[in-house]
């Protein structure tokens, strides 16, 4: 925190890929954000749909029999572009609700089978779901989940490795599939480094998952919506998840929102006939009016300019322009070609935080993740030369960190 006050940089306006600081200097949005910004920044679409909700029904609850038209008309559509059959829609305020949300319906949905042993969730190696109870347990971020009195905040959490089928498999019988509520994963793990999916390793979690009783929960709450050249990253891998959590790109950031979409097996139970169970859990902003409007105009965006399109051109220019990077003799791996985002992970000699911030001099906004790794995943509006900036900018960060 005290590094946080002295050195503090105010964002006072954004423009596409492009951001301006207090102080007037212009900086290229090389992460969108916290990964979200996906259709730019200062869109005055969704300004002035936002405007003429609020000004009708700004906001009001969906507890119980209450709902909304635009929560109402944004459900439906996302029941149909996400890649889950006769999906029902959850909606939350983010990405962490979305995590905890599932987490908690997969533990309910197997007390209800009266399989009352399945309660474990399992997550990956430097998996990030958020920092919510639910996901700072599930995290495979250490330092995440240390210094709080306990293992895990809620208890019956385990992890598996990042990488390897065989292993992670291994890791689970030795847990003991009938031990096992669900396994959550991110398609791409994103705060861990950037670390996309080996060949075979999400569909061997689904197989898995199917031929032991077990829930797969696909995190897309940093893939969705266009970040892998494809709406979810689901449907690029051939996966089919018994729920899926979305957030950040579902209204590129413009307003809190999230989601989980849910299958048929697991929702049906609740809406069978007047003695179904109950699910209680609800949150005040969820199916919020104003936020399911804006995101409404996010997916139009998406459609009419062609970006998760665009997003998967953008991944290609990306790979191209990170390649010789490979051989530096200060970059340890260069993790790309999983979408519009990559990880360059840096020796551990060598000074990340000071190629950052040469990076910022530089008018490039760049973070630092798990491992001395950078990421960089731009809005879809980026053009090819600022992709160049950015590779420019952390050639140049390295050799002054050098």
């Amino acid at each position: 925190m005290p590094t946080a006050l002295s050195e503090r940089l105010t964002i006072v306006e954004g423009d596409g890929a492009w951001l301006t600081a207090s102080d007037g200097r212009r900086l290229l949005d090389a992460t969108a954000s916290l990964w979200y910004a996906n259709i730019g920044h200062g869109r005055r679409e969704l300004a002035d749909r936002a405007h003429c909700q609020m000004v009708r029904l700004e906001a009001y609850h969906t507890f119980g029999r209450f709902a909304n038209e635009p929560a109402l008309q944004l459900s439906d559509r996302l029941a149909e572009l996400v890649p889950i059959p006769q999906a029902k829609i959850f909606f939350t305020s983010g990405g962490s609700d979305s995590v905890d949300m599932a987490c908690k319906l997969a533990r309910l949905h197997w007390q209800l089978e009266g399989k009352l042993d399945k309660k474990v969730i399992v997550s990956r190696d430097r998996a990030y779901h958020g920092l919510h109870a639910f996901g700072t347990s599930i995290g495979g971020l250490f330092h995440n989940r240390t210094g709080y009195g306990t293992v895990s905040l809620v208890p019956e959490t385990a992890r598996i490795p990042t990488h390897g089928l065989a292993a992670a498999i291994a890791a689970m019988d030795q847990i003991g599939p009938d031990n096992i509520a669900a396994i959550i994963t991110e398609p791409v793990l994103g705060t861990g480094g950037v670390h996309g999916p080996e060949k075979g390793y999400l569909t061997g979690l689904e197989h898995y998952a199917r031929a032991n009783d077990i829930l797969l929960i696909l995190d897309e709450v940093i893939t969705g919506f266009g970040r892998t050249g494809e709406m979810f990253a689901a449907q690029r891998w051939g996966v089919r998840p018994d729920l899926m959590t979305m957030a950040k790109g579902i209204t590129s950031g413009y307003l809190p929102l999230g989601a989980v979409a849910v299958a048929e097996g697991v929702w049906s139970r609740f809406f069978d006939g007047p003695d179904a169970p109950s699910f209680r859990h609800g949150l005040t902003y969820a199916g919020h009016p104003t936020a399911c409007v804006v995101a409404e105009a996010n997916l139009d965006i998406l459609e009419q300019e062609e970006l998760v399109k665009r997003a998967a051109e953008l991944e290609r220019v990306l790979v191209h322009k990170l390649t010789p990077l490979e051989d530096h003799p200060q970059v340890n791996e260069i993790r790309s070609g999983s979408g519009f985002l990559a990880g360059v992970q840096l020796r551990a000699d060598v000074d990340g935080l000071g190629v950052i911030e040469s990076c910022l001099q530089d008018g490039v906004i760049l973070r630092l993740l798990h491992e001395n790794t950078i990421q960089i995943s731009p809005p879809f509006v980026a053009t090819d030369e600022d992709i160049d900036l950015i590779v420019d900018a952390i050639v140049r960060g390295i050799a002054k960190a050098h």
